[in-house]
C-alpha cells in the first residue's frame, strides 16, 4: 500500500480541529520507505500531525521540494520531534531567494542554513538530477525546459539584494512512486513547469503517469494553458490528479469537468491511498 497523507495544505476539510495553513507538507508511506515530503511554513504541519496519529518519527528521510518558507520553514519542529534525516534538497537550495516587485524584496527562502543541520547532525544530501532512495521511489531534478509556455512569475528571484537575477528554480526536486497502477508523482510546487517535469519523469522510467498530487503552480495560467496541461497529462496516462496549495481554483474546475480524470482537492487531514 502507498499512502500519502496531507499534514498542511492551505484548505480545511472534515477534521476541523486541524489547522490549514498557506503551505504544504505530506507524509509518504510505502513498504519500503517512508518520506517526509515538505514541512509547511513553520509547526503546524507537526501539531496536525500529532492529532491524526501519524507517526512522523518514523520517516526514514526528509524531501524538501524546493527552499520556498511555505514548504520548508516547518524543519525545525520536526527535527526537534525527532525526524533526523538525512534531508533530500535540490542544487543551490541555501542560495537566498526573495519576492520582487520592482521597489522592495520579501524574503521567501528557508528560515534555516547549512550550519543549523550541522549542529543537529542532519546528514544534507543534494539530487541533482536522478536520486533512488528505495524500491520504487526517487527523486526527480533539473528538469529540462520543454514547454516554453510553462514561464515562471518574474517576481520570484534569487540572489542578494539588489544583486538578484530571476529565479529558475533549479533547486526543486518531486518525488516519484511506483504502484501497481502506474506512477505516482508527489510535487510541491512544480516552478519549473509541470508538463516540464512529468515528460522528464516519464521519459526516465518509462511508465505511465498514473497520478500527480500536490502543487502544480496553474494559479496564475490562463485556460488555455491549463486546458494544455491536462490535455497532456493524459496523453501520459494521468488517471487521478489531486490538486492542491498552488495549484488554484480554475485548475481544479477544469479537472473537474473532464470525465477521463478523477480529481479532488487535497486539503489538510486528507489521504491518498492505492496499491503498491
Amino acid at each position: 500500500m502507498v499512502e500519502i497523507i496531507t499534514l498542511m495544505e492551505n484548505v480545511a476539510t472534515e477534521h476541523k480541529a486541524l489547522v490549514p495553513l498557506h503551505g504544504l507538507s505530506v507524509f509518504v508511506r510505502t513498504p519500503e520507505i517512508n518520506v517526509l515530503f515538505d514541512c509547511g511554513s513553520e509547526g503546524t504541519a507537526l501539531n496536525n500531525a500529532r492529532l491524526m496519529n501519524v507517526p512522523v518519527e518514523t520517516a526514514d528521510c526528509i524531501v524538501l521540494s524546493h527552499s520556498h518558507y511555505d514548504h520548508s520553514g516547518g524543519l525545525p519542529s520536526f527535527i526537534e520531534k525527532g525526524v533526523k534525516g538525512p534531508l533530500y534538497t535540490g542544487r543551490a537550495f541555501f542560495e537566498p531567494k526573495y519576492a520582487y516587485d520592482g521597489v522592495k524584496y520579501t524574503y521567501l527562502g528557508a528560515g534555516f542554513d547549512e550550519e543549523y543541520l550541522a549542529e543537529n547532525k542532519i546528514v544534507h544530501k543534494v539530487c541533482s538530477d536522478f536520486t533512488k532512495l528505495a524500491d520504487g521511489c526517487y527523486l526527480f531534478g533539473d528538469f529540462p525546459r520543454k514547454y516554453e509556455f510553462e514561464t515562471i512569475p518574474k517576481r520570484f528571484v534569487r540572489g542578494n539584494p539588489p544583486h538578484t537575477i530571476i529565479d529558475d528554480f533549479k533547486d526543486e526536486i518531486c518525488l516519484v512512486l511506483e504502484s501497481s497502477k502506474g506512477l505516482i508523482v508527489v510535487v510541491g510546487c512544480s516552478h519549473p513547469g509541470i508538463l516540464n517535469m512529468l515528460t522528464r519523469i516519464s521519459e526516465k522510467l518509462n511508465q505511465p503517469i498514473y497520478a500527480v498530487l500536490g502543487g502544480t503552480h496553474l494559479v496564475e495560467a490562463d485556460d488555455e494553458r491549463i486546458k494544455i496541461t491536462i490535455a497532456k497529462m493524459k496523453e501520459m496516462g494521468l488517471k487521478i490528479l489531486g490538486l492542491s496549495h498552488c495549484s488554484g481554483q480554475t485548475a481544479e474546475f477544469a479537472a473537474q469537468d473532464d470525465i477521463e480524470v478523477k480529481s479532488c482537492h487535497l486539503g489538510v487531514g486528507d489521504c491518498f491511498a492505492v496499491e503498491s
